[in-house]
């Protein structure tokens, strides 16, 4: 959980991705035609977040967490059973998992949920069948919001699970 704590807020965050997405997209391999939507937006919400740019929405569907909960309800088991067919259909897409949280709670806390949200998708993705070395996972805690209004419909958009479609190469 440590290293996933390390790279989470958006100062201190590395370019790792952002190299082997320039790198996968530069190789012009068979393996990099991984079918993603055509997208002027970034993938991640790093990316979108450091560029003010709103993240593009992928081939994968977000899930939804209740407050203070990491387990999975009915629909977002029903979400990811979809996710995993997408990636079952494309077999050299790479996902991350990037867990997110409402305003409320500590930084540390928020970080350490969001943490937990990530992999438990990440973890039934398992269990679907979807090797565990397609898919990693990072917690934004409460740093990267769609939503800043002080309301319950707010903050449920914001507890959420978001998954990128990453570049093909080894994940992290």
């Amino acid at each position: 959980v440590g290293s996933l704590l390390a790279g989470c807020t958006p100062p201190a965050a590395t370019s790792k991705q952002d190299v082997s997405s320039s790198s996968a997209s530069q190789k012009g391999d068979k393996e990099s035609t991984v079918q993603t939507p055509q997208q002027s937006s970034p993938s991640s919400s790093l990316e979108a977040y450091r560029e003010g740019k709103e993240a593009a929405s992928g081939p994968l569907k977000e899930i939804y967490f209740d407050y203070d909960k990491s387990d999975l309800k009915a629909d977002a088991r029903e979400t990811l059973k979809a996710n995993a067919a997408w990636l079952k259909a494309n077999p050299s897409a790479r996902v991350e998992i990037e867990g997110h949280c409402d305003e409320r709670g500590t930084n540390e806390y928020n970080l350490a949920l969001g943490a937990k949200r990530a992999q438990a998708a990440k973890d039934y993705l398992v269990t679907l069948g979807i090797p565990a070395q397609r898919v990693s996972t990072i917690s934004y805690g409460k740093e990267l919001q769609v939503c800043r209004e002080t309301t319950e419909t707010c903050w449920q958009k914001n507890r959420r699970d978001r998954f990128s479609v990453r570049p093909v190469g080894p994940a992290s």
